[in-house]
């Protein structure tokens, strides 16, 4: 069975969804005024391996991905660029499906835009008011009540004093709390409107979610997701929001992944320290960047570096070489009862475990160089394109990405660097990890000697 981590309980639960035999899930996308980063990507790669696993369990799966095309930040880049919000947002949404086609990431069942379902969030809001659970401020704008909202804090896990003491919370002389939160903005001079009962204005961030999440999935789903960022206070509101509107659970499974980090700091816009999918995919294949996605476990730090990604591609050199001489491979109806089809599956089925899944693929590998199995091979590939991987033509790939390009940039530091993760990975018993490490550096002409003194290294 399938057990997925909830971040809600804050432990690992056997997922049973609402209606047998289908899936409802909703994650939260971007917002669009600039190119998609590596922290974007890995939500866009993530989510996309989390609707392949489902569907290949036999699930119905309706995906929901939001855009968000109207905040702060738009309206502020439209006007330093000098051009409509329209036009800055459609220009960047196909941007985003350009980068998300390219690192193999399908289209979800539905896309909405935000400014889209400005009315229903409006209904929305107009429900929270009445129910006593939002007001309207003097400067027109309208708030969350937090404080007459019980479950306020259950998926941070914090009370409101927690919240009160740890959050820098924006002081604003409207609110009645510090936490209160923004559901409804007064129109400024020169921004985009729409009516409202509290007058002109725009919705907040976090209704737009609810909003059409309910439109699309109901008033209670599946599965919510997004990055690890967002778990507070945005998904935290939504929740607030949503069963605050209805008196019923809103979400059943909560999903967050992990951040992507830059010498140890978040990757994020507002650092500055971000690299968008474009300028990756200038130096590596798209299948290189999603690979190197995969191969950590969604919920963990994802460290970037071109160091990692060299690595990220020589391990996936190694799984198309395998395939390059073997004719008559192809994708096939997987056998499950077949022992690396079955440890494929248990490895996914424990909370999406990709590395571990990852690693079965390096055994069949190895068993295709040995025996040359036209099966293996097919298994191989089949079993790769669960995640999106292994679909090329292998002399094609091979040809776009030769091993030796990859030798080629690999510095005596790298080499030590690789070395110490191998070290690392038999320290915690992954094995399969280490011995990819070595026979990864083994394919670049690298020869590993393992001695009392530890690790050295010569070229061939």
């Amino acid at each position: 069975m399938l057990t997925i981590y909830n971040t809600l309980t804050r432990d690992k639960q056997d997922f049973v969804p609402l209606m047998p035999g289908k899936v409802k899930i909703y994650v939260c996308g971007m917002t669009v005024y600039d190119f998609c980063h590596l922290g974007h990507a890995r939500v866009l790669v993530v989510f996309d391996m989390v609707v392949r696993w489902l569907e290949a369990c036999g699930f119905e799966v309706v995906y929901v991905r939001n855009v968000t095309d109207i905040d702060d930040k738009i309206i502020k880049r439209a006007l330093e660029n000098g051009e409509t919000i329209e036009s800055l947002t459609s220009r960047f949404i196909a941007a985003m499906e350009e980068d998300a086609d390219a690192l193999g990431a399908a289209r979800p069942t539905y896309e909405p835009r935000a400014t889209q379902y400005v009315e229903k969030m409006i209904v929305m809001i107009d429900t929270l008011v009445r129910k006593s659970l939002a007001y309207s401020a003097d400067n027109g704008d309208v708030y969350f009540a937090v404080h007459n909202f019980p479950g306020y804090g259950k998926l941070s896990g914090k009370s409101l004093e927690d919240l009160r003491a740890g959050e820098r919370v924006e002081i604003d002389v409207n609110k009645k709390d510090p936490l209160d939160f923004v559901l409804w903005k007064s129109a400024k001079p020169g921004e985009p409107y729409w009516e409202s009962p509290w007058g002109n204005g725009r919705p907040g961030w976090h209704i737009e979610c609810s909003a059409m999440s309910e439109h699309f999935l109901g008033e209670h789903f599946d599965i919510h997701g997004g990055g690890q960022d967002l778990q507070f206070p945005h998904h935290e509101n939504e929740i607030a929001q949503s069963e605050g509107a209805h008196d019923h659970p809103f979400v059943n499974y909560w999903m967050h992944n992990g951040f992507v980090r830059v010498d140890s700091e978040k990757m994020s816009k507002s650092l500055g320290n971000f690299f968008t999918v474009r300028e990756v995919l200038k130096n590596y294949q798209p299948e290189v960047v999603r690979f190197f996605i995969l191969r950590a476990h969604y919920r963990s730090p994802l460290n970037y570096s071109d160091q990692h990604l060299n690595d990220a591609k020589l391990a996936l050199d190694r799984l198309y070489i395998s395939l390059k001489d073997i004719e008559g491979a192809e994708n096939s109806e997987i056998d499950w009862t077949n022992e690396h089809a079955d440890a494929f599956m248990a490895a996914m089925n424990d909370d999406f475990n990709t590395p571990e899944a990852i690693a079965v693929l390096f055994e069949l590998a190895s068993i295709v160089n040995k025996t040359q199995s036209v099966t293996s091979a097919s298994l191989l590939k089949s079993l790769g394109g669960i995640l999106g991987l292994l679909q090329q033509i292998p002399q094609a790939y091979l040809q776009n990405s030769p091993a030796e390009t990859a030798a080629a940039v690999i510095s005596p530091e790298e080499i030590e660097q690789l070395i110490q993760q191998r070290l690392e990975a038999r320290k915690a018993g992954r094995y399969t990890e280490a011995d990819a490490i070595r026979q990864n550096l083994l394919n670049s002409g690298i020869i590993l000697e393992d001695g009392p003194q530890g690790t050295t290294w010569r070229r061939n």
